[in-house]
C-alpha cells in the first residue's frame, strides 16, 4: 500500500501531469469564485479536452479544477452573501456578517486554512479507508437516504432563523418547488401552467442567485453602503493571520468537521448537499457559547469549510470502489473513467492502484496550492469590501444575471432570478430564513424518489421501525428539534443584544411585511393539492404531504404574525401610520425602483439584446444612482461589454437571447 501511494505521488509530479494539475487549479479557483459557474460547469467544459490525453494528466486537470471550487467559492459567500456553490450555503450565515464587520480577511484566513486541512485529511482518510468501506456504504438503503435528507432539512430549518416554524415552512416551499416539472415516478407534468420552461424543473442557479445576491445588492444600492459597514481603519486587527490563529484555537472543531465531511461525503447523492449544514449544526450544538452564531462567529465559517472540502475525496470512494457516483460531479468523473477504458470496482483497487492514488494526491496537492494562492490574493480581495456600494452593484448585477443565464440559456432564467430576488427581499424583511429553500431544492427530488421507493418496497412501516440506522437518524432529528426549541426559548429570555438569532439570517422583525408573505404561502400550499387532484396517486403523494404539513405550521405562524401586527398598529396608533413605518423600515419605494431597473434590463434584452442591455444598465445606474461622471460611466460599461463578449461569448460560447432588433 505504501509503495502504491509513493508511485501515485511520482505519477502526479511527472510532466505533463503536474502542469495540467496547476492549470486545473487556476481554472477551478476562477470557476468557484464567479457566481453561477462552479465545479460542474468546469468539468463539462474541460472533459472534451481530455479525450486524447493519458489518464494521469487527464485526471490531474479534472480533479485539480474540481477539488478547489469548494475553496474559492468562499469568496462569493463571504463578500456577497451568495453561496458560490451548494457546498458553501452554511458559510454565508457567519461569513457575510464578518465581511459586514470589516473582517473579510479574517474569514478568508480561517476558511482557506481549514479548506486545505479538510481537503488533505479527506484524501488521506479516503486512502486509509478504501478496504473497509463496502459494508458501511451498503448499509444505507433508500429509507436511510430519505431520513438523512430530512435530518439535513431539519438542521437548516431549525438553525437558520429565529422561528423554527418559518424555517421548516421555507424548506417545505423548496420541496414543493421541486415538484414543478415531470414527476419521475409517473412522467406526469406538475405545476407547469403550460410553460415549456417549467417542464424540466426549476433550475437551481437562478433561484440561488435571486434569493441571496439580489437582496444584498439591493440593500447596497438603496443605502449607498459598502459591503463592510465600518471604515477600513477600524478593521486593522481582522487580518488573514487572525483567521489562521482562530483555526489553531478551534483545532478540535476543525478535525471533527473534516472527519464528518469525509464520511458523510461518501453517501451517494446526499453527502455533498447536506454536509456543510451537518457540520454547522454540530458546531452550534457543541458550543458552550452560542450567542454569536449567525452574526459573525468565526466557528460558523470553520465548521462548514472544513467539512465541504473533505467531501470531494469522500465522494470519490463510492465512484472508484463501486461505480456509484455520489454527486453530479463524480458522475462526470465516472464518465471520464469509462472514456479512458477504466472500470470502477476491484480493478481500480488492484490493477490500477497507482492511478487511484495519483487521484488522491491530485486532491491533496490541489487543496494545498489553492489555499496558498488564495491566502496571497485574498488580502486584496478583502479590500473590495470597503469600496463604495454604487461601484460594486452594477458589476455584480452583470455577474449575477449572466450566472443565472448559464442555467438553461432561456429568458425564463432571468424571470426566475428577478422573481426570486423580490421573494428574497420580502423574506429578508419579514424575518423568513432563505437557506432552507435552497437545500430543499437540492434534496427534494431525492427525498420524493426515496420516499416512494420505501413505501413500495417495504410493508407497512417496517422501513422505519425495522432498520436500526433509520431509528438512529430519527433520534438525531428529534434531538435537533429539541435543542433548537430549547435555544429559541433561551434566546427569547435573553437581552436582545446577546441574542444570536436577532442579528442573523431570518432575523428581521417587520410583521406587516411578514403577514402578507404568510398569507401568500398559505394560499400556495392550499392551492397545490387542489391543482393536483387529477394526477395519478403517486404524483400527488409528495406534494400533498408537504402541503398539509406546511398548512399546519403556517396557521401557527399566522397567529404569531397577527399578534405582532396588532401590537405594531397599536404602537403606531393606526393601520395607516403602521403600514407607512413598515414600508419605510423596508426601504420599499427605493427597493421597488431597483427591482424596476432589473425588469427594464429584461425587456431591453428582448428588444435590443443582452450584450447591449447589460452595459447600458451599468452606464445608466452609475449615472442615475451613483452620480458618477460620464467618463466613469462609459468606461465601466465598456469594460462590462468586453467581459460579456470575451468570456461568455468567445470563451464559453453561450447562446444569447435572439433580440427583436438585432437577433
Amino acid at each position: 500500500m505504501l509503495e502504491a501511494m509513493l508511485n501515485g505521488l511520482v505519477l502526479v509530479f511527472q510532466w505533463p501531469a503536474i502542469g495540467f494539475l496547476m492549470l486545473g487549479i487556476v481554472i477551478g479557483m476562477w470557476m468557484g469564485a464567479v457566481p453561477g459557474l462552479g465545479g460542474i460547469i468546469g468539468l463539462v467544459l474541460l472533459l472534451p479536452f481530455t479525450f486524447e490525453m493519458d489518464p494521469v494528466p487527464a485526471f490531474a486537470l479534472l480533479l485539480g479544477m474540481y477539488a478547489v471550487t469548494s475553496t474559492s467559492d468562499t469568496i462569493a459567500s463571504v463578500m456577497l452573501g451568495i453561496p458560490g456553490t451548494s457546498a458553501s450555503q452554511a458559510t454565508v450565515l457567519d461569513g457575510y456578517p464578518l465581511a459586514k464587520m470589516g473582517q473579510a480577511a479574517r474569514a478568508f484566513g480561517a476558511a482557506f486554512t481549514v479548506s486545505a486541512f479538510g481537503g488533505v485529511v479527506g484524501a488521506l482518510i479516503m486512502a486509509a479507508s478504501l478496504p473497509i468501506l463496502l459494508p458501511m456504504i451498503l448499509a444505507f438503503g433508500v429509507p436511510e437516504f430519505f431520513f438523512l435528507a430530512v435530518l439535513g432539512l431539519t438542521m437548516v430549518g431549525a438553525l437558520a432563523g429565529g422561528s423554527i416554524f418559518k424555517g421548516l415552512t421555507v424548506a417545505a416551499l423548496g420541496l414543493l418547488l421541486t415538484a414543478v416539472g415531470y414527476a419521475d415516478s409517473t412522467g406526469v407534468p406538475r405545476f407547469t401552467f403550460d410553460q415549456p420552461y417549467l417542464l424540466e424543473n426549476l433550475p437551481i442557479i437562478p433561484i440561488v442567485l435571486g434569493l441571496f445576491a439580489l437582496p444584498e445588492l439591493l440593500e447596497m444600492a438603496v443605502k449607498n453602503t459598502s459591503i463592510a459597514r465600518i471604515e477600513a481603519s477600524d478593521s486593522k486587527d481582522a487580518t488573514l493571520m487572525a483567521g489562521v490563529r482562530d483555526v489553531i484555537k478551534h483545532w478540535w472543531l476543525t478535525v471533527r468537521c473534516a472527519l464528518l465531511g469525509t464520511y458523510v461525503g461518501m453517501l451517494p447523492g446526499l453527502g455533498v448537499s447536506i454536509v456543510d449544514w451537518i457540520a454547522y449544526g454540530h458546531a452550534v450544538q457543541s458550543a458552550k457559547d452560542k450567542s454569536k452564531f449567525g452574526q459573525g462567529d468565526i466557528r460558523g465559517v470553520i465548521a462548514p469549510e472544513a467539512a465541504n472540502n473533505a467531501t470531494k475525496a469522500g465522494a470519490l470512494i463510492p465512484m472508484i470502489a463501486f461505480g456509484i457516483p455520489g454527486s453530479l460531479g463524480t458522475a462526470i468523473l465516472l464518465g471520464a473513467l469509462v472514456i479512458k477504458g477504466l472500470r470502477p470496482g476491484p480493478e481500480m483497487l488492484i490493477d490500477h492502484i497507482d492511478l487511484t492514488f495519483s487521484m488522491i494526491w491530485d486532491i491533496v496537492i490541489a487543496n494545498l496550492v489553492a489555499a496558498g494562492l488564495l491566502m496571497i490574493w485574498s488580502k486584496q480581495v478583502a479590500k473590495v469590501s470597503f469600496l463604495p456600494g454604487h461601484l460594486l452593484v452594477p458589476g455584480v448585477v452583470v455577474f449575477v444575471l449572466m450566472g443565472a443565464w448559464l442555467a438553461s440559456a432561456a429568458i425564463g432564467d432571468w424571470i426566475s432570478v428577478i422573481a426570486f430576488g423580490f421573494l428574497g427581499y420580502w423574506m429578508k424583511q419579514g424575518g423568513w430564513p432563505r437557506p432552507p429553500l435552497i437545500l430543499a431544492l437540492v434534496l427534494g427530488k431525492l427525498m420524493e424518489d426515496n420516499l416512494l421507493l420505501s413505501l413500495q418496497v417495504y410493508d407497512n412501516f417496517t422501513w422505519i421501525t425495522g432498520r436500526p440506522i433509520v431509528l438512529v437518524i430519527i433520534a438525531l432529528i428529534v434531538l435537533t428539534i429539541y435543542l433548537a426549541v430549547k435555544g429559541v426559548i433561551k434566546a427569547n429570555n435573553t437581552p436582545k443584544d446577546q441574542n444570536a438569532v436577532i442579528a442573523g439570517e431570518g432575523s428581521g422583525r417587520n410583521p406587516l411585511m411578514s403577514l402578507p408573505l404568510t398569507l401568500f404561502l398559505l394560499a400556495i400550499f392550499i392551492a397545490a393539492p387542489i391543482g393536483g387532484r387529477e394526477w395519478e396517486f403517486e404524483s400527488q403523494q409528495f406534494p400533498l404531504v408537504v402541503s398539509v404539513t406546511s398548512i399546519i405550521m403556517l396557521i401557527f405562524i399566522l397567529i404569531a404574525d397577527i399578534r405582532e401586527a396588532r401590537a405594531d398598529i397599536k404602537e403606531q396608533r393606526g393601520f395607516g401610520p403602521a403600514l407607512a413605518a413598515s414600508l419605510n423600515k423596508a426601504d420599499f419605494h427605493r427597493s421597488a425602483s431597483f427591482i424596476g431597473y432589473l425588469i427594464a434590463i429584461l425587456f431591453a434584452s428582448i428588444v435590443i439584446g443582452q450584450q447591449i442591455a447589460l452595459p447600458l444598465f451599468v452606464a445608466i445606474y452609475l449615472w442615475r444612482w451613483g452620480h458618477y461622471n460620464w467618463k466613469i460611466c462609459i468606461g465601466y460599461a465598456l469594460a462590462a461589454w468586453i467581459f460579456i463578449f470575451g468570456f461568455y461569448d468567445q470563451i464559453m460560447h453561450l447562446f444569447f437571447y435572439q433580440s427583436v432588433l438585432f437577433g
